[in-house]
């Protein structure tokens, strides 16, 4: 059995209160370590357990940053730890650093960005037996050879709302290796979010410097929450393949966030690759349907001023962290993760299996299937996909390979 593949089938057991550190169980030989089986053990196909598992969009940090935990331990709510993303399985993750819309009407989007990503580095030294930050291809290999998960730094919201490529760089030079476009869901100083007013048709002259600027840093161009028109501009502007981190189809869900079967060729066209988002609202009509349905409205609360400081902010987000979905959804609309396999069906057959992975948005907010509470369900996915009769290459591709093409096309490492 190889070191990794023993990894991945060992759980990180509390023992008084704190997590047992994985570099204790490193340090034994292979076939010294005998773990009884624990609850949180989980049913993980060989397939899963032996393929790279990559995940495009994880959501990390924000919690740790606002209610100073650590995410080496496992917490009693949200869906996201080091333990339970390797009881799940995951080799890699796209690390996802979050500025969200609170922090923009003050303009501290920029130090949000440069804290978080601060943060992350930390929390990725303070738990460096289990995981390590990677810059290409080449280091999440290394790093997985050790026996470790990989983190490959990935930022969603806006590094500035004015586009400033010197904070760009300075971004690069901290170790953030992809970046969506956007400014999540509002339209920025040089691309159209999809879910916000087109003041620019698509990008402007700002926007394609930045793709450029992108390209020549080997930065991976996540065009999620980006409007069609600046997602086939994009597309075409980039020398590189670009992503799209996390959603689902508009043919299957009329959703503003989801990708039409336009823009995911587009994407597909330049090698890129499409995630599969795990969010009912995203995949499943029925569900759609239900929250769309018209409803009895309160009317909305509107803010008199806007917050004046960074900690009158995070006192506002962190009632609202962790960002997990907290409704209850009834049996009817509640979706099986077949449904998810179905959804990734539709886009290997749109685009082909070359283009297709997973960025589950997990602890972003998303109404996740029946069969999945959290990351380290994550192999529920794999067993989907085997039901639809898929081969295990194929299987492969999406788990993780896709990303590591992309990502090693992109970094040239």
């Amino acid at each position: 059995m190889k070191r990794r593949d023993l990894i991945k089938g060992l759980t990180l057991l509390p023992i008084a209160g704190s997590v047992l550190p994985l570099h204790s169980l490193l340090a034994a030989p292979v076939g010294e370590i005998n773990l009884p089986l624990t609850p949180q053990d989980k049913k993980m196909p060989k397939l899963h357990r032996k393929a790279f598992v990559m995940d495009g969009h994880t959501h990390v940090m924000t919690r740790e940053l606002l209610m100073k935990t650590d995410i080496g331990q496992r917490y009693s709510d949200g869906t996201v730890d080091l333990p339970r993303a390797i009881e799940g399985g995951l080799d890699a993750l796209f690390f996802s650093v979050y500025t969200p819309e609170h922090y923009y009407p003050g303009r501290f989007e920029v130090k949000n960005t440069f804290r978080v990503v601060n943060l992350a580095l930390d929390q990725i030294k303070n738990n460096d037996s289990v995981i390590e930050l990677a810059l290409n291809a080449s280091d999440i290999k290394r790093i997985n050879k050790k026996g470790k998960m990989a983190a490959f730094l990935d930022l969603e919201g806006g590094y500035d709302l004015d586009g400033d490529i010197n904070l760009l760089r300075a971004l690069h030079r901290l170790g953030l290796r992809s970046m969506q476009l956007t400014a999540h869901n509002t339209t920025n100083a040089f691309i159209d979010s999809c879910n916000d007013v087109s003041r620019w048709g698509g990008i402007n002259d700002l926007g394609k410097k930045i793709i450029s600027e992108m390209n020549s840093l080997g930065m991976v161009i996540n065009i999620a929450h980006a409007s069609n028109d600046a997602i086939l501009q994009t597309a075409e502007a980039s020398k590189h393949p670009i992503i799209y981190s996390h959603g689902g189809f508009y043919s299957i869900v009329a959703h503003p966030r989801c990708i039409t079967d336009e823009a995911a060729k587009a994407v597909a066209s330049k090698g890129g690759v499409i995630g599969i988002h795990f969010g009912s609202l995203f995949n499943n009509p029925k569900y759609f349907a239900w929250q769309t349905a018209p409803k009895e409205t309160t009317p909305a609360s509107v803010q008199q001023s806007v917050m004046k400081t960074i900690e009158e902010v995070d006192e506002e987000l962190l009632k609202e962290v962790p960002l997990v979905f907290n409704g209850t959804i009834p049996d009817d609309y509640w979706m099986h993760v077949d449904q998810l396999a179905k959804v990734i069906d539709y886009g290997v057959n749109l685009v082909g299996e070359d283009h297709m992975a997973l960025g589950c948005d997990l602890d972003g907010g998303p109404e996740l299937p029946r069969e999945i509470k959290d990351i380290s369900d994550y192999p529920q996915i794999t067993m989907a996909m085997q039901r639809l009769g898929y081969s295990d290459q194929r299987i492969k591709k999406i788990l993780g390979l896709n990303w590591l093409r992309v990502i090693q096309e992109v970094t040239g490492g």
